[in-house]
């Protein structure tokens, strides 16, 4: 029997190509197989928290395992830690273990980037990214790879971390700078990406009407970037909708503000529905704010993805 691929960060990143792994999770949205049972939170004594993330379909099971701690960056530790095993679903053999922080950022910054091509007015930017972290990276690396992108603004609350994401975007041939008003900028930009430790209200402004918004830091009840009257405006304004059902008692931005999330659209729903032609949702105008939260079957995607990679070996 083979022994198990484990791979390194490096090695993961290499085998879940952003394009690639988009259309992987449209997909998993698309198959009826799919498994996903609600994930495990447990508290842990040191303020953060254990997750068990468990998926399967109808070759592959598969289970992400991580620790989240918000204040890690402080102590120069990454806040989610953890790995994704990934087993046949016929015979239960471990097939390969990924590396979890890695695959985390990618699988998010892939479902931005599906719900971008589907969903924004104007996928050309500017791009604002608000945090300039692991997803902040994720999201510039994802966007300008596949969306054509051309000029990106960065708000961090860490100066050094916001011109370290300038120099990664002007490597990769964008302009870029760094602005010290997020809110000041959401005038001027219609691609927003909103990816801070969300321990507190950082976004105040009402974007652009052809704004499309991906809110990724905020995914607890008590979690929150967006302000509680932006929302409300959205709803009224423009479009809400959210990733999955698991975002009904996730979305700390829009809980907060007293939305109805049970009530919105989700992302599959709206593949599943054929309300999406020609790359934008043709049957609202307005502004678009896609809440992300997190869902194991993106980390199954992932897992899919990886197995191609090892059947074209």
């Amino acid at each position: 029997m083979p022994s198990p691929e484990l791979l390194s960060p490096q090695e993961t990143a290499a085998v879940l190509p952003y394009a690639a792994l988009a259309q992987e999770i449209e997909a998993v949205l698309l198959d009826d197989s799919v498994q996903v049972p609600p994930r495990t939170v447990m508290p842990l004594a040191g303020g953060g928290a254990l997750a068990v993330m468990p998926a399967a379909d109808r070759r592959l099971a598969m289970t992400k395992v991580i620790t989240f701690v918000a204040g890690n960056a402080a102590q120069g530790l990454p806040a989610i830690q953890g790995d994704v095993l990934v087993f046949d679903a016929a015979c239960g053999r471990r097939m390969a273990v990924l590396d979890g922080p890695t695959v985390t950022a990618r699988r998010t910054a892939a479902v931005t980037l599906l719900a971008a091509q589907r969903l924004a007015p104007r996928p050309e930017g500017p791009l604002l990214i608000v945090g300039a972290g692991v997803q902040g990276r994720a999201h510039l690396q994802a966007l300008s790879e596949v969306l054509p992108i051309t000029q990106v603004v960065i708000a961090s609350r860490s100066p050094a971390s916001a011109l370290a994401l300038v120099e990664l975007a002007r490597s990769r041939g964008l302009k870029a700078r760094v602005s010290e008003d997020a809110n000041a900028e959401l005038a001027h930009c219609p691609l927003v990406v909103s990816c801070t430790p969300a321990q507190q209200v950082v976004l105040r402004a009402m974007p652009r009407a052809d704004a499309f918004v991906a809110a990724v830091g905020a995914f607890t009840p008590r979690m929150v970037e967006w302000a509680p009257q932006v929302c409300r405006q959205f709803q009224r304004e423009g479009r809400l909708l959210v990733d999955t059902r698991d975002a009904d008692h996730e979305a700390g931005d829009l809980l907060q503000a007293g939305i109805d999330v049970s009530a919105l659209p989700t992302l599959g729903d709206l593949l599943r529905g054929g309300l999406l032609r020609n790359g934008l949702a043709q049957t609202t105008a307005g502004p678009v704010f896609f809440k992300s939260c997190g869902w194991a079957g993106w980390d199954l995607a992932a897992a899919r993805l990886l197995t191609q990679s090892l059947r074209g070996r």
